[in-house]
């Protein structure tokens, strides 16, 4: 049984994030919490009172959680899909760290809005915040994203990082789940080879795939002077679905997502992103 969070805020960005995760999912047995955090001052309860808050505090979030629980629980038909709605008070990333440990989360759901859809830094919003301070496997949703099941997923790399059991696992899961075809893809700058880490770690990646997935994967070797443009352009040329990275590789994260000169997501803002914790 699968655990997958949805922090919302009611808007109507969340809201198809939500859906879009819903229909993702709509064969495999999940509980899905539906979480809406409040500042603590809207609690009712000062910060040094032992005094319980009156049960119609904030009663306009509490009457839009229900509402939005109500629409969520008619999107699904799999009797195997549970439905949690939970109301919290304080700092959004602490409560949001608490609930993966409490209710076992395997997967957190949240909304991107446009172009600034991470905001002016990749520390600097709520999606950003939950990517970089929550070790949990994380899928953004553009609010652009088309409601389809992906029949092609890329998982650009560099070769750098190691492919623990837990980031091929969480691959394969979604593979499995889509029935998709996965294109590993790599950029690199002309006249410059992989090291010797990046060859070890490219070899262990195929053999896995070659070995699961004979014919259901290939690996791309591009040389391009800009990563980021020939990822976007691979994103577009192969009509790609679903993007995957793994957030141990931070520096390639940021890197293919920003633009470092104006500081505001570049990426492809229609294609949903997993992005892979260990």
């Amino acid at each position: 049984m699968k655990s997958i969070l949805f922090p919302t805020d009611f808007s109507q960005n969340s809201r198809n994030a939500i859906e879009y995760a819903i229909k993702l999912f709509k064969d495999a047995p999940c509980n899905f919490y539906v979480l809406h955090v409040d500042a603590l001052s809207q609690s009712g309860v000062d910060s040094n009172s032992l005094i319980m808050p009156p049960k119609v505090a904030n009663l306009p979030h509490r009457d839009n959680l229900a509402a939005t629980f109500a629409h969520i629980k008619t999107l699904s038909t799999n009797k195997e899909h549970h439905f949690i709605a939970l109301h919290e008070f304080g700092n959004l990333i602490d409560i949001i760290r608490k609930t993966v440990l409490d209710k076992k989360i395997d997967l957190i759901v949240m909304g991107t809005k446009g172009a600034s859809g991470l905001k002016e830094s990749i520390l600097g919003s709520n999606s950003g915040n939950v990517l970089t301070k929550v070790p949990c496997n994380l899928l953004m949703i553009p609010e652009k994203a088309v409601q389809k099941n992906p029949k092609e997923i890329a998982f650009p790399t560099d070769y750098n990082i190691f492919y623990s059991h837990s980031i091929l696992e969480a691959i394969s899961q979604m593979i499995h789940l889509t029935q998709a075809k996965l294109r590993v893809v790599n950029v690199s700058k002309p006249g410059v080879p992989l090291n010797n880490v990046q060859n070890q770690n490219m070899t262990y990646l195929k053999d896995y795939l070659l070995e699961l997935y004979e014919k259901s994967h290939s690996i791309h070797h591009l040389k391009h002077d800009r990563v980021k443009s020939a990822i976007e352009q691979f994103v577009v040329n192969e009509k790609i679905d679903l993007v995957i990275m793994v957030a141990k590789n931070l520096n390639f994260l940021q890197q293919l997502l920003f633009d470092t000169t104006i500081k505001k997501i570049s990426f492809q803002t229609s294609v949903p992103l997993l992005v892979l914790h260990e």
